[in-house]
């Protein structure tokens, strides 16, 4: 949801200082392993209950997912490989941080790790959904929880010190949009759907056909000459 209404908007502000990273040479790609560090430093500050640091660790290791992007256009390397290992790296920083929750929170008993186990598989399943329908040609984009939401949630827990209701509230949040981006996928998918863009795109082939054959031939300065 973040990641589809403001994410554009935060790139845009956030893009002077992209330009600034590229002409002091600093590559997409560093910030994307920058952003990874900062997720393990903060994972092990979650373990060991420094949770105010934590939330400033948290802010960091999400800061570089919105600058990258800009340096990679400045610096003209954006390209598959870098959304690639971005998109690796968000998953391993996730199961970073929510491993260092898994450890701080075994004092809550032992269904607390579960929960946090719990929310990580689910948010893994969210991501894998957009992946792959996007490999198939569909869209799964949105939901009520993506990964800004998840880190602004973490975030929100760390500074109050009360994780175990927000897990319950990311978990509950997850659930409904890995069941949300299944249903899309769904019907995307489905034979009545795949027959009406087929038709659409049959449809406006035949029409760029038949302009491009009723479009006056254009004599060249060559010709005209001959």
């Amino acid at each position: 949801m973040l990641d589809g209404r403001w994410r554009s908007t935060a790139e845009r502000a956030l893009d002077p200082v992209g330009r600034a990273l590229h002409k002091i040479g600093v590559s997409a790609d560093v910030l994307t392993v920058i952003g990874l560090l900062a997720a393990f430093a903060t994972a092990g500050l979650i373990a060991n209950g420094n949770l105010a640091l934590a939330v400033v660790g948290v802010l960091l290791s999400g800061l570089p997912d919105l600058l990258d992007g800009s340096v990679a256009r400045h610096s003209g390397t954006a390209g598959a490989r870098g959304a690639f290992l971005d998109s690796v790296c968000d998953r391993v920083a996730d199961a970073a941080l929510f491993a260092g929750v898994a450890w701080h929170v075994t004092d809550e008993g032992a269904g607390a790790p579960v929960l946090v186990l719990g929310v990580l598989a689910l948010s893994m399943l969210v991501s894998y959904e957009r992946a792959k329908a996007e490999a198939l040609g569909l869209s799964a984009r949105g939901g009520l929880i993506e990964r800004a939401e998840r880190l602004v949630l973490l975030g929100v827990g760390l500074a109050f010190d009360i994780l175990i209701p927000v897990l319950w509230i990311m978990l509950a949040l997850t659930a409904v949009t890995a069941i949300h981006r299944f249903a899309m996928v769904w019907r995307q998918a489905s034979p009545e759907q795949r027959d009406t863009v087929s038709g659409r795109m049959r449809t406006r082939f035949v029409r760029s056909h038949r302009a491009r054959r009723s479009r006056p031939r254009r004599v060249s300065r060559v010709s005209r000459w001959r």
